[in-house]
């Protein structure tokens, strides 16, 4: 338990910042003599005027117990960002002060002068990039089935993602979900069930065939996974994790599985298939499979006009790379 007065929430995935508030609250009435009592303020900081700002963050007479709640502080003018770090720096009494920026916009400043102030940092950002969110996603879905005292294999984790999205909010209700339903015996089988339809065809198949080279299974999961509306920023996340897992694993060398994989953050099974799979890749292909990953993960942001062809394409390429 925090017993921090200044926290700092990073980012803006919205379930991870609705959860790190949560905490906060419970912490400090936690520990507050009078927590039915504790009031809790919240304030847009981009759209209140520095008036506002400065009777909310005044000391109170009695330096009573109170969480203050500054949202949307990327977007405050120079004047209310000036105040807020000014209050950070030495917080009245009796009050926690929880800052919510998104990392960026016009006070991106304001991040690294309040980490100096000694701020609680709660990381609530997800990974710029695509090969990196693969696996961040990958990452949640895990520690929630974890949180929920149940351990499923990496297949399983996969195919959760594939059928539900890459969306936090929705993963936590269907991982909550299949553990209330399945009695915590989650297996592939149970995940296709309730998501029949979805779950057959997923990018992780079609990464799979792609660095494989096989040109033609690739195209035609590529094509059954559209069908099925698996989303195309799933299917190019999918296809980067794939790419990115055997570069790193490549550049690695041929170690034991189970040494490597703590270094490289990855579970040996997975390590272990990147292996086999980087024996097939040359060096200067992976570097051109990266590039266009890169470039994909763009298209199938808006870059593209048309993001069917732009993926169909990157499956052709990235597959015959690898043949």
């Amino acid at each position: 338990m925090s017993d921090a007065s200044l926290h700092l929430i990073l980012g803006e995935e919205e379930l991870l910042v609705d959860r790190a508030v949560a905490q906060i609250v419970s912490d400090v009435r936690t520990r507050s003599e009078t927590p039915g009592d504790l009031p809790v303020s919240r304030l847009r900081a981009g759209d209140a005027g520095v008036p506002e700002l400065a009777e909310l963050l005044s000391p109170s007479l009695f330096a009573e117990e109170r969480i203050v709640i500054l949202e949307s502080t990327a977007d405050a003018g120079k004047d209310a960002a000036a105040l807020i770090l000014d209050v950070a720096g030495d917080p009245p009494p009796g009050v926690t002060l929880v800052i919510l920026h998104s990392g960026g916009g016009r006070t991106k400043a304001m991040v690294p002068a309040l980490r100096k102030c000694g701020a609680e940092e709660h990381m609530c950002a997800a990974p710029a990039k695509a090969g990196e969110k693969a696996a961040w996603v990958r990452t949640f879905v895990h520690k929630e089935f974890q949180a929920a005292g149940v351990r499923v294999s990496g297949d399983v984790e996969q195919l959760v993602i594939e059928a539900v999205g890459s969306d936090l909010r929705e993963l936590a209700a269907a991982c909550s979900q299949l553990v209330a339903d399945t009695g915590g015996k989650i297996d592939a089988a149970a995940v296709r069930r309730y998501y029949s339809g979805k779950a057959e065809v997923s990018g992780f198949d079609v990464a799979e065939k792609a660095v494989a080279g096989d040109t033609a299974g690739a195209l035609e999961a590529l094509r059954w996974a559209m069908h099925r509306g698996v989303a195309h920023v799933l299917l190019a996340d999918a296809l980067a994790d794939a790419v990115h897992t055997i570069a790193r694993v490549g550049s690695a060398g041929r170690g034991d599985p189970f040494s490597l994989a703590s270094s490289l953050g990855m579970p040996p099974w997975k390590v272990k298939k990147a292996q086999a799979q980087a024996r097939t890749w040359a060096s200067a292909s992976i570097g051109t499979a990266l590039t266009v990953v890169a470039a994909l993960n763009a298209d199938v942001k808006g870059a593209a006009a048309d993001p069917d062809y732009a993926l169909e394409h990157a499956v052709r390429v990235i597959s015959e790379l690898a043949a």
